[in-house]
């Protein structure tokens, strides 16, 4: 190998999420192998959509997230995490203030194939 390899950074989770309050407004925190590493703070209800070509996993930090399905809802705590298949509508649903990771490919869309008040272009994504 030539040239200088880049050092790998830490991330402290607890940090980065201290960072913003806005919900629903994924933060990347990281990029590998083409997949965005995003911070997502819920609470309430996001809007039904789908993922036509991706598949999307939900990692649970602190809260609880419960992700509807039309045949029925899985519930996320601390430490769980569950992959969305694309193609597959859901919702994700927050009782209370619930922090979690999405990891997913980088052109993804945030509301999929749905346009709505939450919705970011994967170009105008903030990353911290």
């Amino acid at each position: 190998m030539t040239g200088k390899q880049p050092r790998p950074v830490k991330v402290n989770i607890a940090d980065k999420m201290a960072r913003f309050d806005e919900i629903y407004s994924p933060k990347v925190i990281a990029e590998l192998n083409g997949q965005f590493v995003k911070l997502v703070k819920c609470l309430g209800e996001y809007v039904w959509h789908a993922h036509r070509n991706e598949d999307e996993m939900f990692f649970v930090v602190n809260g609880s997230l419960r992700i509807e399905f039309r045949d029925g809802p899985v519930t996320l705590n601390p430490g769980e995490f569950l992959v969305v298949p694309r193609g597959v509508e859901h919702r994700p649903v927050a009782d209370e203030l619930c922090e979690i990771i999405i990891f997913e490919p980088a052109s993804v869309r945030n509301t999929g194939d749905v346009d709505h008040g939450y919705t970011i272009e994967p170009n105008d994504l903030e990353h911290i």
